[in-house]
């Protein structure tokens, strides 16, 4: 479980690893509340009513170049939230893209105005959907690798939580250069 609370940066290694021993390693849930970036936050981020939560969240495996992040935002407030920007240690180059059909043929993109995760509701990341992009990728993804991720809603404040690693070859995604229009 990890916070959402404003800008600041990561959380120490030391803290990721107890907030993803917290939450599990399987169907990790990682949840954002106002409390603050220690140990403790593990905590303290299990409020009754987090503001936004991400749900197994995920990176696909592979080498340098490219790569994409998943899962589902879920909204806890009575206010849609509206997520603009995101950043990994990871990548020097994170967008939130879409998939869209244009002229006959997929093609991602660039979100304009981000990812709206609607009051009460959610929004899924996923292959050949909305996704979190990481470009110009500094090291190989393997399975079961563990990556920090920092996601910036519209009001100044972040959610921070980490993907795991997996393999996925469905749908003829590629997130590698020359693979479709950005």
């Amino acid at each position: 479980m990890h916070s959402l609370r404003s800008r600041s940066p990561l959380l120490p290694a030391a803290a990721l690893a107890v907030a993803v021993l917290v939450s599990g390693c399987g169907g990790q849930s990682t949840t954002a509340s106002t409390a603050s970036a220690s140990p403790a936050a593990a905590t303290a981020a299990a409020s009754p009513s987090p503001a936004l939560t991400i749900t197994d969240p995920w990176i696909k495996t592979g080498g340098k170049g490219m790569t994409a992040a998943f899962g589902t935002l879920v909204n806890n407030t009575d206010a849609e939230l509206t997520v603009v920007s995101g950043t990994s240690p990871l990548s020097p180059t994170v967008e939130l893209h879409e998939v869209v059909d244009s002229g006959g043929k997929m093609v991602m993109r660039p979100k304009k105005g981000g990812f709206v995760v609607p009051a009460h509701g959610s929004h899924q990341l996923a292959p050949g959907g909305d996704h979190i992009m990481l470009m110009g990728v500094t090291g190989k993804v393997e399975p079961g690798a563990e990556v920090p991720f920092t996601l910036t809603l519209a009001d100044g404040s972040t959610l921070q939580f980490t993907a795991i690693g997996k393999d996925f070859a469905g749908g003829k995604e590629n997130y590698q250069p020359g693979e479709g229009k950005h």
